[in-house]
């Protein structure tokens, strides 16, 4: 589609924006110039625009703080909360293009449809601690809660999930794979020393965490920098492999009685991989 020409800034102190406009039947690139004021973040822009040149158009926000994970967009290009990013941080006179998330379906301009990670969450067992000690009491050390602590500073953003190209490239791999906010939840409860739900098949099997390739995309876009590929993705490849894979643990199960764990089927397979 062509594009159309920037309009020139009206002063030193405008900025050309140009916002995706359109629906999930198509749409485009629609330049506007906003008068730019001292500390402005990208969302106050679009509110800018909204008032100044189209009242119309859609986005979604909440707190502007960083906090309610619900303006995630995608500005240059890379994906990002719009009330956490500043606009000194672009270059004077830098085209600055402003586009939905691409891994989830267009509802209209800025506004995607994000539905698809309320539907895998409905897949993950929930917390399920352990019987009271003799003492009425559950006891933790300070090092198991300090360990999966991070796992919960997540807002739900969905910034990791749109930037995981097995994903965001390949619509048909959704259904066999979680994405990393959901191996973070996982992670959360697998580590939690209280939790007696096994989740180990689910995570190797139905969340698909094996077609995830440590590329770390994930941990770069986090706005609460959690450690999503070392601190959740890594360990829980670590415990599918011992539990499933290991022929040491194996040995070890049986030396001890124990029946050693077979997976239900073989290694999954991403659809996008299929012939």
């Amino acid at each position: 589609m062509k594009q159309d020409l920037l309009p020139q800034a009206e002063s030193e102190g405008d900025v050309i924006v140009r916002v995706w406009r359109g629906t999930k039947d198509g749409g485009r690139f629609e330049p506007y110039t906003v008068p730019l004021d001292e500390g402005m973040v990208v969302l106050d822009v679009v509110h800018k625009i909204q008032a100044l040149h189209a009242p119309d158009l859609a986005v979604r926000w909440n707190c502007k703080a960083g906090k309610c994970g619900s303006c995630s967009a995608e500005i240059n290009g890379h994906a990002g909360l719009m009330c956490m990013t500043r606009m000194n941080t672009f270059a004077p006179g830098e085209e600055i293009t402003i586009s939905p998330m691409k891994t989830f379906p267009i509802i209209k301009d800025l506004v995607t449809d994000v539905s698809f990670n309320y539907e895998k969450a409905k897949e993950i067992p929930a917390f399920k601690p352990k019987p009271k000690e003799a003492d009425g009491t559950r006891r933790m050390y300070q090092e198991d809660v300090d360990r999966v602590q991070e796992f919960h500073k997540c807002i739900e953003c969905f910034l990791c999930q749109d930037t995981c190209h097995v994903i965001r490239d390949h619509e048909e791999n959704k259904k066999a794979f979680a994405g990393p906010r959901f191996f973070v939840r996982l992670a959360a409860l697998e580590m939690h020393p209280l939790d007696t739900n096994d989740r180990l098949e689910l995570i190797r099997a139905k969340a698909g965490l094996g077609f995830c390739n440590i590329t770390k995309c994930c941990t770069e876009v986090c706005p609460e920098d959690i450690h999503i590929t070392d601190n959740a993705i890594i360990p829980l490849k670590e415990r599918i492999v011992t539990e499933y894979y290991d022929p040491l643990a194996w040995v070890k199960r049986r030396l001890m009685g124990q029946r050693p764990t077979q997976p239900t089927k073989g290694e999954p397979e991403p659809p996008s991989a299929r012939g």
